[in-house]
């Protein structure tokens, strides 16, 4: 399995005189050495090629999250940009991967069902940088379009006055305090919020914030056994009047809304700056390892601001 070795020239710049990026922060946030290691079995090389190294490649596809690239614009990016070679370990001079590479890296990572992996490795390493006492969990889904219509295992789903979507649903668990991403599971779009929830929650929870759609004894059972409270959005209760009912029912719901709504900055932030308005690729893997792709990043820059903030 021959592969390239990458960042053997000087980057010709002078140490105090190149401009630093941030990109230099985020690459200082992990030991990359355990992702390597991780990735060490897979060699993406077209046929009587030497592969490209697979770390390079993978934060390769970080920056097309960060930056909302396509193959095509992440090739031509990495081969005129000095930050962007610089945080994948390329040489100011050297070659760079053509977006085929990024193609093969991609399959190849699906095959091995390496991004859930990875998910949880590099999330373990960040939560243990950006130390806080944990609250509690905010767990909800998003309904993300599929790359086409012809994607058989996408389905339609309809929510109240708003358009039908073809696509899938990303459920989320983020950490109620630091709002960084702690578990995440991809569905087709028509499969219930609370049937899928429990794959959301992670290990030791704490208090668990849901809408109503999380509704029943069910997604409880499943936040008890994973040692969490669950703390869910009622839609009615019983009182001796209709005053008496509302104000308790405001009472119970106001602060659950008040915390669980810090998540939607969560889906805001990947639609709108991480390009996950729709997927780009065919398939519920594919889709899950963009959504995997899109919580890692995410995660990265979280917890960079967290750092920064102490």
């Amino acid at each position: 399995m021959p592969r390239r070795r990458i960042g053997q020239e000087s980057f010709g710049f002078e140490r105090g005189v190149e401009r630093r990026s941030s990109l230099d922060d985020l690459s200082g946030m992990l030991d990359w050495s355990e992702v390597d290691a991780a990735l060490a079995g897979i060699s993406c090389a077209a046929k009587g090629e030497s592969g490209w190294p697979p770390l390079a490649l993978f934060k390769a596809l970080l920056l097309a999250v960060w930056y909302d690239l396509s193959d095509v614009k992440l090739a031509e990016a990495l081969d005129d940009r000095a930050s962007f070679r610089r945080f994948c370990g390329f040489a100011r001079h050297e070659a760079t991967p053509e977006r085929t590479a990024f193609v093969r890296f991609r399959s190849a990572l699906v095959e091995r069902g390496l991004d859930r992996r990875l998910f949880g490795m590099i999330t373990a390493q960040l939560k243990a940088q950006a130390v806080t006492v944990k609250t509690g969990t905010l767990v909800d889904a998003t309904v993300i379009a599929s790359a086409s219509k012809g994607d058989g295992e996408a389905r339609w789903v309809k929510h109240r006055s708003k358009p039908s979507v073809h696509g899938y649903k990303a459920h989320v668990g983020a950490d109620a305090g630091t709002a960084l991403v702690e578990e995440v599971a991809v569905t087709p779009a028509n499969v219930h919020d609370g049937k899928a929830g429990d794959a959301a929650v992670p290990a030791d929870p704490g208090q668990v914030f849901a809408d109503s759609a999380y509704r029943g004894e069910a997604f409880a059972a499943a936040v008890r056994a994973k040692g969490g409270t669950p703390r869910i959005v009622a839609t009615h209760l019983w009182g001796r009047d209709e005053a008496e009912t509302l104000a308790r029912l405001d009472a119970w719901n106001a602060p659950i809304h008040r915390i669980r709504g810090r998540v939607e900055k969560v889906f805001g932030t990947w639609k709108r700056s991480y390009g996950l308005r729709r997927m780009r690729w065919v398939g519920l893997a594919k889709a899950t390892l963009q959504v995997h792709l899109t919580a890692i990043a995410y995660n990265i820059r979280r917890a960079l601001g967290i750092v920064a903030a102490a």
